[in-house]
């Protein structure tokens, strides 16, 4: 009957999601409705519920996860500065003439992105505004334009500094710990933060070497789907200028993974170094404002609450 239990647990997650329902809640929602369910057949014991309370507070008082809703707000706050907006539009015409130029300048624009932020849903909203209308003005095939950048988009989950790879660091390193003391180790080694980004930091640079070329070949093999954008009317971006745009969001890039990767600063340490970085590179590009920090700020929390929730 259990296995059952969990089989449905997951089918129902499953569809509620498909419905368009909130994940946090649903997630919720639908694991308060199984354990019920669990409490009325005999499968699940009612006393588990009792340590959700010390759950959270685990959560409330973890250090490491603190980093969470503060790249969050770096994330946040780069999209408000409209540096992804101008690097894409340069980008685009830096590569133009060239086959499949627009889509893979999506691609590279999407990964500095993830790489910058750590949160998928600013990556993905701002390509989707920017460069979807654009791509289907020039002739892109709709399924090719919006692959590549939903694609683009969710690197912010494996690329560091990734939201989810340090929600799974708290995860692995409890599970790991309990291995250990199961083992009769009782001085466990943890996993941490900085072990995970650098883990994930080569498979993100292959999943965007492995999109590009497939991009390059698509655009080969097919045309049609991926043509070239003509030369316009409008001015050329010069590499300076280009150069001039990614120099802000790469040294924030080094500055937030050098520190974690060398050791110099912890995760939340280096998340703080981040958000002052990206409140520094909105003042430079003029965007901000108390209205503008309103705002990010209200976001941040909507959006820490449903990653905790």
């Amino acid at each position: 009957m259990a296995g059952w239990m969990s089989l449905g647990l997951f089918l129902a997650i499953g569809l509620a999601l498909m419905a368009g329902f909130p994940v946090a809640f649903t997630l919720a929602g639908v694991a308060l409705l199984f354990a019920g369910l669990g409490v009325m057949t005999g499968t699940f014991d009612i006393v588990f519920l009792e340590a959700f309370p010390n759950r959270i507070y685990g959560i409330m008082t973890n250090e490491t996860l603190i980093a969470v809703p503060v790249f969050v707000f770096m994330g946040v706050m780069l999209e408000r500065s409209k540096l992804a907006d101008q690097l894409l539009q340069s980008l685009a015409q830096l590569m133009r003439g060239v086959p499949g130029g627009l889509g893979i300048a999506v691609v590279l624009v999407g990964a500095m992105m993830a790489a910058s932020t750590g949160i998928v849903g600013a990556t993905v909203v701002t390509m989707g505004l920017i460069s979807l209308p654009t791509m289907l003005g020039k002739g892109y095939h709709p399924n090719v334009a919006t692959g590549t950048i939903c694609a683009a988009g969710t690197l912010g989950q494996i690329i560091p500094p990734s939201i989810v790879l340090v929600m799974l660091a708290d995860v692995l390193s409890n599970a790991y710990q309990q291995a250990q003391l199961q083992m009769g180790n009782y001085s466990p080694e943890t996993v941490s933060v900085g072990e995970l980004f650098a883990g994930a930091l080569v498979p993100g640079v292959i999943l965007v070497g492995a999109y590009l070329i497939y991009l390059f070949i698509l655009a080969w093999l097919k045309p049609s789907t991926m043509p070239a954008v003509e030369d316009g009317d409008e001015e050329r971006v010069s590499l300076g200028r280009l150069l001039a745009l990614a120099a802000g969001p790469m040294m924030l890039i080094v500055a937030v993974l050098g520190s974690i990767l060398k050791g110099i600063a912890t995760p939340t340490e280096a998340a703080a170094v981040g958000a002052m970085g990206a409140i520094l590179l909105a003042s430079i590009s003029g965007h901000l404002s108390m209205e503008t920090m309103k705002d990010v700020v209200y976001r941040t929390a909507g959006i820490s609450a449903m990653v905790f929730m």
